[in-house]
């Protein structure tokens, strides 16, 4: 039986597919790749069936990444009972998912598992401004997936 964790963010073409794509490679690298299964969508449906922003893409493969075969879906409120651990990638999109969420659930911030982000750390949306961002985003991701994948390497080899 696989843990399942789905990535979060507003339409699933930027934060949440990359985070995706370097959550699989640490876990993978920590040798969960075969333990947990990792998924994204987006609280908004507007970019159903897209590619990942070209942006985000083009970050990832720059760092030894592949993001090319994403394609954005809507998180529905039916997926809670498919999904073991919920990480959203901002407060605004927290928010959207506890409301979606039923008693039980864990929904968290993506940033919680990095040690050294502070409380309520938000992974900002890159969407509007330059490389810059994607850098950073990618930075961000790098960091709690690692936390992510220490987290789970003692909770679910118990």
């Amino acid at each position: 039986m696989s843990y399942r964790v789905c990535v979060v963010c507003m339409g699933n073409i930027c934060r949440s597919p990359m985070a995706e794509v370097v959550l699989r490679k640490t876990l993978a690298d920590h040798g969960l790749g075969d333990v947990v299964t990792v998924d994204s969508a987006g609280t908004g449906g507007w970019h159903q069936g897209h590619p990942m922003d070209e942006r985000a893409s083009a970050m990832l493969s720059d760092n030894g990444y592949d993001g090319s075969s994403h394609r954005a879906r809507q998180f529905l409120a039916d997926w809670f009972g498919q999904v073991d651990l919920v990480l959203a990638m901002d407060t605004e999109n927290l928010r959207a998912l506890r409301r979606l969420a039923p008693a039980g659930s864990e929904v968290r911030l993506f940033r919680s598992f990095d040690p050294a982000a502070p409380p309520g750390a938000e992974v900002p949306d890159p969407y509007y401004g330059d490389r810059e961002g994607f850098a950073d985003v990618l930075e961000m991701v790098e960091a709690a997936s690692e936390g992510l994948a220490e987290h789970l390497s003692r909770t679910l080899r118990r």
